[in-house]
């Protein structure tokens, strides 16, 4: 028997005086009626309430079925570990009355971000089928729902037995039978002791360091795939013969708006390749207003560069992929560079192309270098992607966040399906289509150089921009997986 309107609250142990300041409110707090301290080798002092249980993670999926089951309150609340978190005034009532009323699996909210900068609001986005990130920002808390997590188990099987993915799992298992609720309210405050530099962040699932963790968190998602009858996996058709003539092999398609002090240096360095087939340049020019334009005017004399300027004004990144690929100058391949980014060397068009020409591919995706605006290395250096596997690659590019650069296309097939006319994630949408279907090689060594400078289109966003992209492909892969099980559905026999 659950005890309905009380709270087990699990927690992590971090040494010093931080941890006291996060426990005695639910030590003090009449809803709380067990805590339950997770720990390493340093075992966390005594004190009211609290259990103290070793475990090899604070993520370890056995610690976490044994913990589920011997639960006997109706709620449990788990605070995340790696901060400082303090709960704000009748904040577990408000948890409470919330999952009572929703009916929710898990409930979870915004809240206080205290940092050196001083304290600032940071809201979540609303959870959604494609929500398949492990790194989803749950917020510092929430609230479980015993019943339908135990619920969750009985149907879907016991937490995954591994040391890293055990929570993944668990919530992956748990949206399957009740809602992750977002409350929109700020009802806890972190303090960060430190923040990590954001580009170490962004790449985590590429370190090599992590490997092991990115291992299981891709045997989750996969579980989860097969459940929802969302997972692909091969034999991948042949990308479709084209009979068609093109003018030239490739085309280099460089959309741009306003970067004036690099497109000369992107172009040059496309132009610069040594390549066995006839090429040509497509730029873009999205109505820069700043000196593009006259950049450009200089390079267009080599007859290899095509400015186009659209007659529309309404188009994002996407929307000018789709002007250059249907130009009759474009080539039967099509390949990716930014407006201030550089191939790596001499030979990069050309490693892409041979492997495009194979016919096995409908695309092709090599490995970039990050850099800084004086092209010097920085962390995390090489971005390989090399977690992709032929078999399972398209299946756990619905958890990770991009599939990496440059990018080459076959140009008859990216013309029937498109790209989004949207300025962030046109690329990840129209790589997950063709993955749904044809093989997508990989080319492991640098090819590219990825600047990072404050004229990034994703430099120094606000947390809401930021929101507002990952709540996109959020819904770029749900619709994704609506479109996987209908392809599932219809291929039964």
């Amino acid at each position: 028997m659950l005890v309905m309107n009380r709270i087990t609250a699990i927690m992590p142990y971090r040494t010093g005086r931080g941890f006291r300041r996060m426990v005695e409110p639910l030590i003090e707090s009449s809803s709380v009626g067990r805590i339950i301290v997770i720990h390493g080798d340093e075992r966390p002092p005594s004190l009211p309430k609290c259990e103290a249980r070793r475990a090899p993670s604070f993520y370890d999926g056995r610690t976490w079925n044994e913990l589920i089951e011997e639960i006997r309150t109706g709620f449990f609340l788990l605070i995340r570990d790696g901060d400082e978190v303090e709960a704000g005034s009748r904040a577990l009532e408000r948890l409470l009355e919330t999952a009572q009323i929703r009916g929710a699996g898990m409930v979870y909210t915004d809240y206080w971000e205290e940092g050196a900068g001083g304290c600032r609001l940071h809201p979540v986005n609303d959870h959604q089928p494609g929500s398949l990130r492990d790194t989803f920002d749950f917020g510092p808390a929430q609230l479980f729902s015993t019943r339908t997590v135990r619920k969750a188990i009985r149907r879907h099987g016991a937490v995954a037995d591994c040391r890293h993915a055990g929570l993944y799992d668990l919530r992956l298992k748990l949206s399957l039978e009740g809602p992750l609720f977002h409350l929109p309210e700020t009802l806890f405050t972190v303090r960060r002791a430190g923040i990590s530099p954001p580009a170490l962040d962004l790449f985590s699932y590429v370190d090599p360091d992590n490997q092991a963790a990115q291992q299981e968190m891709e045997a989750a998602v996969t579980a989860h795939l097969k459940r929802i009858d969302a997972w692909i996996g091969p034999p991948f058709e042949p990308p479709p013969t084209i009979r068609k003539r093109f003018p030239v092999e490739a085309s280099v398609v460089i959309p741009v708006r306003n970067r004036a002090t690099t497109i000369a240096e992107a172009v040059r360095s496309a132009l610069d390749q040594k390549t066995d087939f006839p090429f040509n340049v497509i730029v873009v020019d999205n109505h820069s207003t700043d000196g593009t334009a006259k950049a450009l005017s200089k390079l267009s004399r080599t007859g290899k560069v095509i400015h186009h300027v659209p007659a529309r004004t309404d188009l994002g990144i996407g929307g000018c992929w789709n002007e250059a690929i249907a130009l009759p100058s474009c080539g039967r391949w099509t390949v990716q560079l930014d407006s201030d980014d550089l191939y790596s060397g001499p030979d990069s068009l050309q490693q892409l192309v041979s492997f495009l020409r194979q016919g096995r591919f409908a695309m092709v995706v090599g490995a970039y270098t990050l850099v800084d605006e004086c092209f010097e290395m920085i962390p995390p250096g090489l971005v390989a992607h090399r977690e992709w596997t032929d078999d399972n690659g398209p299946n756990n590019a619905l958890r990770v966040n991009g599939f990496g650069a440059p990018r080459a296309f076959d140009t008859a097939l990216i013309r029937k399906i498109g790209f989004l006319n949207v300025s962030y994630g046109e690329d990840y949408a129209l790589a997950l289509r063709i993955s749904r279907r044809y093989r997508i090689g990989r080319i492991y060594e640098s090819l590219y150089l990825c600047r990072r400078w404050s004229g990034n289109t994703d430099a120094d966003l606000s947390i809401y921009e930021a929101n507002r992209n990952d709540a996109f492909k959020d819904t770029i892969r749900t619709l994704e997986i609506l479109a996987r099980q209908k392809r599932n559905r219809e291929a039964q026999p």
